[in-house]
């Protein structure tokens, strides 16, 4: 056996052992997207959950929530199937969980509970007589747009995951959670205004709301971008099926 010197062992280089902490602080930092997400929904859950006691309590009836007493069922659908498609969706934007059974199971009731939370947002937009200063001709318009892309876009996620095609399920899927969840964004882009300049007029309430919108589907954007680039990397110089790799001297 070759034996070293004590010179040799001295020089050598030290290194240091594995530590544990980098994977729990990975593990850690997965839980940062879906505990943020959560966070911006609890404004609207809070709020629906609020509305949903006033209804059973019997609140004093005004003309600002009159059209919530005369036809409860479309607003509880509403509230109830936001509330669990906007945790059930937080909780998907982690990674661990997505590569286990509970991605699938959470998903089957998820997609309903979207469907559910965008069809009712469609049938109050289109009969619930809204007073005018908080309904104004554009916000109808983005209203009437937005649930209908919503829908839209958890119908062409489950289309594309029955195919297999799991990079369009994510971003269509994505797409669909960033709509719904412009009800939590949209309170950041009121509170300024209402802070400096009071209640928006008609106007600009559909201008803020629009912006929540606008705001949410940018950042989903910039995210399914960013998927998709450690794909596209771990393609270049990946060698076509059949092909025999290109070997150099």
């Amino acid at each position: 056996m070759a034996q070293t010197s004590p010179e040799a062992d001295a020089n050598a280089p030290l290194t240091r052992p594995h530590s544990p902490a980098r994977p729990r602080r990975g593990r850690r930092a997965e839980w940062l997207a879906p505990a943020g997400l959560i966070a911006l929904s609890l404004v609207p859950i809070l709020a629906g959950a609020m509305r949903v006691t006033s209804l059973t309590v019997g609140a004093d009836v005004t003309p600002e929530n009159v059209r919530f007493f005369d036809s409860p069922v479309p607003v509880i659908l509403h509230i109830v199937g936001s509330s669990v498609y906007l945790v059930l969706g937080a909780l998907q934007f982690a990674p661990s969980l997505r590569r286990r059974r509970w991605h699938r199971i959470a998903g089957r009731i998820l997609v309903p509970a979207g469907l559910i939370s965008a069809l009712s947002g469609l049938w109050m937009t289109i009969f619930y007589a809204i007073p005018e200063a908080m309904n104004g001709p554009a916000l109808i318009v983005m209203r009437l747009v937005f649930s209908t892309a919503m829908a839209a876009a958890i119908v062409v996620a489950v289309v594309a995951i029955r195919r297999g095609d799991v990079s369009s399920h994510s971003a269509w899927m994505t797409r669909a959670y960033a709509i719904g969840l412009a009800a939590g964004t949209q309170v950041f882009t009121f509170l300024p205004w209402t802070l400096a300049f009071g209640a928006p007029g008609q106007a600009m309430h559909s201008v803020l709301m629009g912006l929540g919108w606008a705001i949410n589907l940018t950042v989903a954007e910039i995210v399914i971008r960013r998927r998709a680039r450690p794909r596209s990397r771990r393609a270049v110089g990946r060698p076509a099926r059949g092909h025999a790799p290109i070997m150099r001297a």
